[in-house]
């Protein structure tokens, strides 16, 4: 693979020597948030604020990530219901979030009973359990007609996912999120779905293989989990979602081709941005 940078430039990109693009799942959505805020935060490197939600987030996915390395599946086969729940709670940590691991093992605990009563205990284990993974892909210059790029080009995708589960002989990516469901983030749910799902499917082989996966077992359905809301939701792969997350793509390789990054201003969510203050956009606006 090539080298990569979020520190493109596009018109140097006949040079074979120089860097493509990286694209992660988390810059793509922050493009799509606002591109301003992306240049700030990715090609630019200013700092982000480290918030409250932040290190609840690295610490429940850090939890939750060590509850599936340590959960001994032949003994918790022999544990009663009662005796089960004990047990998924005694695999999380007491600290901040307590509430919530109390609901994830709640629901690791009847996912369990489930499995056993299905007989397919051995596929209680997702097959990965957070790992990184790269790809190149080709995003074609017409992809987009909104935004029609000068060339074809080549991006290098990376990504972390939570887990992945083996469910009817298919694949399925399941996304963990500590904060509330609302039903306005479906949409972005299935664009980041569909991010893993490119990734996954551009990934080589041989990696893909190191990671513990089979090539040739497709991904199926697609899910998130969302535990402060107790709420689960898997679905088959949307490939109009997949379509919409390439042209996400081509409009940020549009982006750096005009090397202009214009700005979304809501002033609600704004507000929380860590470049409201040197945001012109926002500052034009009145909202000081």
């Amino acid at each position: 693979m090539k080298e990569y940078t979020y520190e493109w430039d596009a018109s140097s990109y006949e040079d074979e020597d120089k860097p493509i693009l990286k694209i992660t799942k988390s810059s793509f959505g922050s493009f799509q948030w606002c591109p301003t805020r992306y240049e700030f935060q990715y090609p630019k490197h200013m700092p982000i604020d480290t918030t409250d939600l932040m290190i609840k987030g690295t610490v429940v996915h850090n939890s939750r990530e060590d509850f599936f390395e340590v959960f001994d599946v032949k003994k918790a086969e022999g544990l009663s219901t009662t005796e089960l729940q004990d047990y998924c709670l005694s695999l999380y940590p007491i600290d901040d979030y307590s509430d919530m691991y109390h609901i994830m093992g709640v629901n690791d605990a009847n996912r369990f009973m489930d499995s056993k009563l299905l007989g397919t205990t051995e596929d209680y284990l997702p097959v990965i359990n957070e790992i990184k993974l790269d790809a190149e892909i080709i995003i074609d210059k017409d992809t987009h007609p909104k935004f029609p790029l000068k060339q074809n080009y080549k991006v290098h995708l990376q990504g972390i996912i939570d887990r992945m589960f083996l469910e009817n002989g298919g694949y399925v990516p399941m996304e963990l999120k500590t904060g509330p469901w609302k039903d306005w983030k479906q949409t972005m749910m299935r664009k980041e779905m569909a991010f893993y799902q490119l990734l996954i499917e551009n990934c080589p082989n041989e990696i893909l293989i190191e990671n513990g996966l089979d090539p040739e077992t497709s991904i199926t359905h697609w899910g998130w989990y969302y535990p402060a809301s107790n709420y689960t939701y898997v679905e088959e792969i949307k490939k109009s979602s997949m379509k919409a997350v390439l042209k996400g793509m081509a409009q940020l390789l549009f982006a750096y081709e005009e090397e202009t990054f214009p700005a979304k201003f809501f002033a609600r969510t704004c507000v929380h941005c860590s470049f409201y203050g040197i945001c012109e956009v926002a500052q034009s606006d009145g909202w000081v």
